[in-house]
């Protein structure tokens, strides 16, 4: 049985309006990413398509990927130097990253905040582009006795 992702409007218009045709191989790594939104690699995107469509290639998923993120209908996550991580989730948010699963969760700003105001900025810099991460042991782990923070830097 197939997940019905909740998709976010405009897909097909803004597909189409940036050039690009609406292929079902878009279509399906679109709706992956919308099904679970855990961040997958695009390896993880790849096998989880491959479900739906056993015929597409890595280099199918990848080349969807990218179009989905020269749209703007997903967004890249890189992690320290772990594969890069795709998330449909467009709203202004940070990640949380389990230093003992690595497992990444999407962090809601508080209603009424903006990033970019909680910096004391030099003047005449304008930000256009953010991204933050935190770091720490999710509910699961902080549970688990003897958790331990992996290094960043180590897989």
């Amino acid at each position: 049985m197939k997940l019905i992702p909740q998709e976010q409007p405009g897909y097909e218009e803004t597909i189409s309006h940036s050039g690009h045709r609406l292929t079902p191989q878009r279509r399906e790594v679109y709706d992956v990413l919308l099904a679970k939104r855990d961040h997958p690699t695009a390896t993880e995107v790849f096998l989880r398509t491959k479900q739906h469509m056993p015929n597409i290639s890595l280099a199918t998923v990848y080349n969807c990927l990218e179009t989905l993120v020269s749209c703007g209908l997903a967004r890249q996550v890189n992690v320290e130097r772990e594969a890069t991580r795709f998330c449909a989730n467009l709203q202004e948010h940070g990640h949380f990253v389990c230093g003992q699963c690595g497992k990444v969760h999407d962090v809601p700003l508080a209603t009424g905040r903006h990033l970019e105001r909680a910096f004391d900025l030099p003047a005449g810099l304008t930000v256009t582009h953010s991204e933050i991460t935190l770091r720490g042991l999710c509910a699961a782990c902080s549970k688990t006795p003897h958790s331990k923070l992996r290094s960043p830097h180590s897989k």
